[in-house]
């Protein structure tokens, strides 16, 4: 990606930046996309309007690092989680409460769904919450959970652990998952827009997937390094990954991923892509490099556009508003952005 004329430009005319001098965990949009917010090491969150871009609050959710995010299952707001023992939720105003507090246990993972269930998975647990807090059940696991998102109905939730996945009915009165096994550490995971598909990242630098309607087994390999970020595409037609020095996208049509080589774009500059987005509307992906550098790339003609440049830290989140017109960025130098890509 050497050679770009301006990489800034876009940030400088679309955007702003803001510098929270803490690492940037996670980030995402509350579901109105009206706020964005950023999880912070020093467990803080940063919130920012799309209307007053220039005007950012700081919370103090947590007392030690902020450990996940997600946006609350109202249309605005979010959850966090946090190495204090926390489930704690905070709206876009910076007013927080407390969901839950699970003593010296961390919250590592935090999801939600408009439906109105919460989940936070504390080491070998999954508590389940309905929207006004209430506890629903806990679901036992094997092992710590590493991995959690609920399918696109909110109907499941699944969970990466040690040597595969469980697959949670939420409404099911049975406390026995769907056990897809594959032996091996789970590191992150991703379910397919259509709830057919089950993807997690491996400790090996590879893959593994599982097609809930088949049965089938699907293995992705042949990374640098291992792949932090998991996104499908909008229609669920590719499946774009960090942990290499480009965007790795896998086919899954035409029987893919299974025989198909990935596709590969941007980078080259054998710079690791730490981070990935797939738009929510077109047949796009945001990507974030170790050296800072955030593209825009269109996966059909291949188009590469860049978004900011780099010298700002490793890139360590992005998340796209639910209608693709804003692109949140952070990094582990602590530095945030918010890019507005509907302006003409």
């Amino acid at each position: 990606m050497s050679g770009l004329a301006n990489p800034d430009q876009l940030l400088a005319e679309r955007g702003v930046e803001q510098q929270l001098d803490a690492f940037v965990v996670a980030t995402v949009f509350s579901r109105d996309g009206a706020a964005a917010a950023f999880a912070l090491g020093d467990g803080s969150i940063a919130l920012v309007a799309r209307a007053e871009p220039s005007t950012w609050r700081r919370v103090a959710a947590h007392d030690g690092a902020v450990l996940a995010l997600a946006p609350a299952v109202t249309r605005e707001g979010f959850l966090s989680g946090g190495d204090d023992g926390a489930f704690m939720a905070v709206n876009s105003a910076g007013e927080k409460h407390e969901i839950a507090r699970f003593g010296m246990k961390w919250v590592e993972h935090v999801a939600s769904h408009a439906s109105g269930v919460m989940a936070a998975a504390v080491g070998k647990k999954l508590h389940l919450f309905d929207a006004q807090g209430a506890p629903l059940k806990v679901l036992d696991h094997p092992s710590a959970i590493t991995g959690l998102a609920f399918d696109a109905k909110g109907k499941r939730v699944a969970t990466a652990h040690y040597n595969g996945v469980s697959l949670w009915f939420v409404a099911s009165k049975s406390a026995n998952p769907r056990r897809l096994e594959w032996k091996g550490s789970h590191t992150a995971l991703a379910f397919s827009p259509d709830g057919d598909v089950v993807v997690t990242a491996m400790q090996e630098n590879a893959l593994h997937g599982w097609r809930l309607s088949s049965n089938e087994h699907m293995r992705m390999s042949g990374y640098p390094a291992k792949t932090a970020a998991l996104s499908f595409s909008r229609g669920g037609k590719w499946l774009a990954t960090s942990g290499a020095d480009t965007v790795v996208l896998w086919p899954f049509t035409g029987g893919g991923p299974m025989g198909k080589p990935p596709v590969e774009l941007a980078g080259g500059d054998n710079v690791m892509c730490t981070y990935v987005a797939c738009h929510p509307v077109h047949e796009a992906v945001a990507a974030g490099f170790a050296d800072g550098l955030v593209v825009l790339a269109d996966i059909d003609s291949h188009r590469i556009l860049p978004v900011c440049g780099p010298g700002r830290g490793p890139v360590s989140a992005l998340a796209w508003s639910p209608d693709g017109a804003f692109l949140a960025i952070g990094t582990e130098s602590g530095v945030a952005a918010l890019i507005d890509f509907s302006k003409r």
